[in-house]
């Protein structure tokens, strides 16, 4: 029986630990707070102390680095992470896995495959591609085995009010008001689905195959948001809309806002069209994205219901 530690106990590390231990591995969940997942140990830790983490990993067969930090501590969270999460897997001779995104491989020109450069000059970027990197050199030198898992921006049950296509995407679509968005809301962008990116952490986990590599997290075809709330609309009988908010407000914002200043840094992401090709990943792993619709539906419900709630 498989035996995991899932690092971090947020949107991913949560509904992954309960997805392996739903298959009968045995998983611990690390959090800060020790918060529980269904059918898992848990443990509180520090993501950043090398030796709890090593202790921890202790006996495991694979580690999942699911941590996320806020965008605002990125330079100062990610690399002592980076730097545990490796020692951890030397230490205890398990697979690592990162969940990843597509930060690093910076202002696309055409759809990013798992092979695109990583040709980012943004801050947060840097700091992903850096943590990549350092993780692949050890993998590399033969001191550990790892993988990196990318996905877009996601979106279903769960995402909340920092997810672009989340509360605050759907909210205001579901009143019949106006979502208000960062970047141009009428250009392509691909999406990737919470139960695929889980998904494909554990394919990436199970691969028997060489590891030192990213894999894609299946996505379905790009689509706008304006499209998507067109077909909000239209499914659950609204008149909501969507509009971005300026740039000039943006960078207004960003002088006084800590927060809104990484938003901003990273909005070009959604001035040019996003897309993520994951044919390679599907091809090797053998897992494809839930369809759109069943996504869009089982994540609007989601949000019809916590409205019903309160």
């Amino acid at each position: 029986m498989p035996d995991h530690l899932v690092i971090g106990a947020g949107q991913i590390g949560k509904p992954l630990a309960e997805r392996l231990a739903d298959r009968g591995d045995t998983v611990t969940i690390a959090s800060r707070s020790g918060s529980r997942a269904r059918g898992a140990a848990s443990v509180a830790l520090d993501a950043s102390d090398a030796a709890a983490l090593s202790a921890a990993a202790m006996g495991v067969d694979t580690i999942f680095l699911c941590s996320n930090p806020p965008y605002t501590t990125w330079t100062t969270e990610w690399p002592p992470i980076f730097d545990a999460a490796i020692a951890a897997a030397a230490a205890s001779g398990a697979g690592l896995v990162i969940m990843g995104n597509l930060y690093a491989y910076g202002t696309p020109s055409a759809p990013m495959t798992e092979h695109s450069p990583l040709a980012t000059t943004e801050t947060k970027g840097l700091v992903r591609k850096a943590g990549w990197e350092n993780a692949l050199a050890a993998h590399e030198r033969g001191e550990i085995r790892a993988v990196e898992v990318r996905a877009s921006d996601y979106y279903g049950p769960g995402a909340g009010a920092t997810a672009h296509l989340g509360a605050r995407f759907f909210e205001p679509l579901l009143a019949s008001k106006t979502a208000r968005v960062i970047g141009d809301p009428a250009l392509t962008h691909s999406w990737s689905y919470l139960p695929d990116i889980v998904s494909t952490l554990v394919a990436a986990g199970d691969y028997q195959g060489a590891w030192g590599r990213a894999w894609h997290v299946p996505s379905n075809a790009p689509a706008a948001r304006t499209e998507i709330a067109d077909q909000v609309n239209e499914r659950w009988g609204g008149s909501g809309r969507v509009a971005g908010i300026p740039q000039w407000m943006l960078r207004t914002l960003a002088l006084v806002n800590p927060m809104m200043r990484e938003v901003a840094a990273s909005s070009y992401q959604f001035l040019v069209p996003f897309v993520i090709d994951s044919a390679e990943t599907e091809r090797t792993l053998g897992i494809s994205a839930t369809p759109f619709d069943v996504a869009l539906t089982t994540t609007v419900e989601s949000y019809r219901a916590a409205q019903d709630r309160d």
